[in-house]
């Protein structure tokens, strides 16, 4: 269906703890809703397991329990195609710019987990500045799984969801405003 499926994806390095994998499952079978997941082998193990061992890292029957509504793939995801895609409805996020700017021009919902580098600016900007997205909160530490089922859950089923969705369709619209021919991005190129 459209718009029901949350997608997770943290970028070719965005990689969680065992402990972390296991909260995110719990939280994201909680919350009821579709997923398609995009997972790496935790930092300790990727020497070892290079590809993720998911029976083993998430909690028992968790893929069984998730199979109707969840897909979980191993280690990549065709990121711009599935944000693009009408069935997805909101982005977990670790905050790229790159990731940024493809759920603004999808009009996507942000659930922000930054991991490093400018990413924590950008949560800033989308999260306060924006609002075009939540904070997972507690993300530069240990996140449960009730906050990710919160979130969801916000991001899909509240009022405050919905506003999100309806500041994204202006978002969207002054990015397209911004690249096309003439518009303030050509502009500001031209200019230096």
């Amino acid at each position: 269906p459209k718009r029901s499926i949350v997608f997770l994806c943290f970028s070719s390095k965005g990689a969680f703890s065992s402990a972390q994998l296991r909260e995110i499952a719990r939280g994201l079978e909680g919350s009821g809703h579709r997923f398609l997941w995009a997972v790496r082998s935790p930092p300790e193990e990727q020497s070892q397991f290079p590809e993720p061992e998911l029976e083993r890292l998430f909690p028992a029957g968790f893929l069984e329990r998730t199979r109707s509504n969840g897909m979980v793939l191993k280690d990549w995801a065709p990121q711009p195609e599935v944000v693009r895609h009408e069935a997805v409805a909101a982005f977990v996020t670790h905050c790229g710019w790159n990731s940024t700017l493809e759920a603004i021009m999808s009009g996507l919902p942000m659930i922000c987990w930054p991991l490093y580098a400018e990413q924590s600016m950008n949560k800033v900007f989308m999260v306060e500045e924006m609002k075009i997205a939540v904070e997972m909160e507690g993300y530069d530490e240990f996140i449960k799984a009730e906050e990710v089922q919160a979130k969801v859950r916000l991001v899909m089923d509240t009022e405050e969801g919905r506003m999100l969705r309806e500041r994204l369709v202006v978002a969207k619209e002054k990015a397209l405003e911004a690249i096309k021919q003439g518009g303030s991005s050509e502009a500001a190129f031209a200019d230096h």
